[in-house]
């Protein structure tokens, strides 16, 4: 992950969504506030439940380290859906049938609250009922999916296994999934946002939650000292922010995934697209600012900070969309982090036993539009002191042995592979060696670093240790960031961290250079 390749794209990649749509700006938090329930998180998750929590008549603060929706929710392709990949014939074998036909009920009233929310709220956001298809390629796949089906059958899922797609693309077979949905999320949360702040929400941007303390009220602690006491705290902040001896560093895989929005010379016909196969590849459209089909094509995905160079992932998408649909232009890219807990299912209410007044959401796969919203109905349910159907489903303290040991193992492995890999891995670039837009690992005075120089010569080194747990970061040529391949870290070119799990920036070193 540390080469450099020639590519038209050399600007760090932005998603259509943020630049589609014209989003509220809220202060940073700057005095002690004490309210009813603090929410850490400005995603579909933290905003969901913020929502509902100002709705049910609960003096709300929602804080978020940076911008609202800019992190794996802004990144998003935005499909509103209950079919989640291959899931239901795994899940069956793993939890059973009552768990499983609840996982898929759960995500389809979460559809529903979604396309309600829509309409009470009057929010206009190009929401489109559209059916969702999984297609293979191969014969071993060809059998997987018709396994699949089989689970939809018992499940009671509105389905039908095909032999064509309404995309020219030659399959195996496919399995759909009918009355799914698509939307522009950040039209939809702006909504939400609006609703919070008019229902006496408070909102901070720039407000980064360090730790939390616990006493006769649950206190969140910002970077800055200021404090949050509230009754309950919802850490949304995708990958948790305190951990409380969860040990969620190590129930939880990052990966990643990309995007690039194109227009196409042949017409697509709608619908939303997922191949059973790795690769993934992922399709559906969403309208550009002139009503023209944007295609969103996705997938790609691998464990963050492993693998080849991050641009040859975008590269192998175009590649896709032109064999398929032939590529009039590509007009956007970008890529986005997922979490992935040991058994594939959310992690959704207290973060731990010893922990009941501290709520977490995290783990939705890459599936967040309908997890999130989940997600932020049982934490608020929680605090309200509502029943919810599904909490149980969801419990962060589960382990189940069949496959989370297997997985436990193997994830943590790997940890130990790439820590040891980078500790051996001795670069011989040298600083003045970069060029303008180039990033790589360099030696400065015997030592590891990480440089980059932007298009205007601007020099930017930093020590490639990662300040979770001392891995070392590798560039991603892709997105113009430092990613670490145990944890799934990230960090800007400045060393300011970008992702969890890591808390402290990566150490500059310009000052040390010969």
């Amino acid at each position: 992950m540390d080469t450099q390749n020639n590519h038209s794209f050399n600007q760090p990649p932005e998603p259509f969504w943020r630049e589609s749509v014209q989003l509220p700006t809220f202060p940073k938090l700057a005095q002690n506030i004490k309210i009813d329930a603090a929410v850490v998180g400005g995603g579909i998750a933290g905003i969901t439940t913020a929502y509902l929590l100002a709705k049910g008549g609960k003096r709300v603060a929602l804080i978020d380290a940076g911008r609202l929706m800019n992190g794996t929710t802004g990144h998003t392709t935005a499909k509103i859906t209950a079919q989640h990949g291959l899931i239901y014939d795994e899940l069956i074998n793993h939890f059973g049938e009552e768990f499983t036909k609840k996982y898929y009920e759960g995500n389809m009233k979460a559809l529903s609250f979604m396309e309600n929310t829509i309409g009470t709220e009057q929010i206009e956001c190009n929401h489109t009922k559209q059916d969702a298809y999984i297609y293979s390629t191969t014969d071993q796949y060809k059998k997987k999916v018709e396994k699949e089906y089989e689970a939809y059958l018992k499940l009671g899922i509105d389905s039908e296994l095909m032999e064509q797609l309404p995309i020219d693309l030659p399959i195996k077979n496919a399995v759909i999934m009918r009355n799914q949905a698509q939307f522009h999320p950040l039209k939809y949360l702006k909504g939400l946002v609006d609703s919070i702040v008019n229902k006496g929400g408070q909102i901070f941007e720039q407000t980064m939650a360090k730790t939390i303390n616990e006493g006769e009220s649950t206190q969140v602690v910002t970077e800055d000292g200021y404090h949050l006491d509230s009754e309950y705290v919802v850490i949304a902040t995708h990958f948790p922010f305190y951990d409380g001896m969860g040990g969620y560093f190590a129930r939880l895989k990052p990966d990643r995934s990309y995007t690039v929005g194109v227009k196409t010379n042949k017409e697509f016909p709608g619908g939303m697209y997922l191949s059973a196969e790795e690769p993934t590849r992922s399709l559906r459209y969403t309208e550009d600012e002139n009503g023209d089909k944007l295609v969103l094509i996705g997938g790609d995905n691998h464990k963050t900070g492993q693998g080849k160079d991050t641009l040859e992932h975008y590269n192998a998408l175009e590649d896709f969309g032109n064999r398929v649909f032939g590529i009039d232009e590509v007009k956007y890219r970008w890529s986005a982090q997922d979490l992935i807990t040991l058994d594939k299912v959310p992690y959704i209410g207290p973060l731990t036993k010893k922990h009941p007044a501290i709520l977490v959401a995290t783990g939705f796969r890459k599936w967040g539009m309908t997890l999130g919203t989940l997600a932020g109905q049982i934490l608020s349910d929680h605090v309200l002191g509502n029943h919810n159907l599904y909490k149980d489903l969801f419990v962060p303290s589960r382990f189940k042995a069949d496959p989370g040991i297997k997985r436990f193992t193997k994830e943590n492995a790997n940890v130990a592979a790439q820590l040891v890999k980078g500790k051996l891995n001795i670069p011989t670039k040298k600083v003045d060696d970069i060029e303008n837009g180039e990033g790589a690992v360099v030696l400065v005075n015997g030592r590891r670093c990480g440089g980059y120089r932007n298009e205007k010569g601007e020099l930017f080194v930093v020590d490639t240790t990662c300040t979770h747990m001392g891995c070392e970061c590798s560039w991603n040529h892709g997105d113009h960031t430092w990613d670490c391949p145990c944890h799934g870290s990230r960090f800007a070119v400045d060393g300011t961290v970008i992702e969890g799990p890591a808390k402290e920036p990566l150490n500059r070193v310009e000052d040390q250079l010969e």
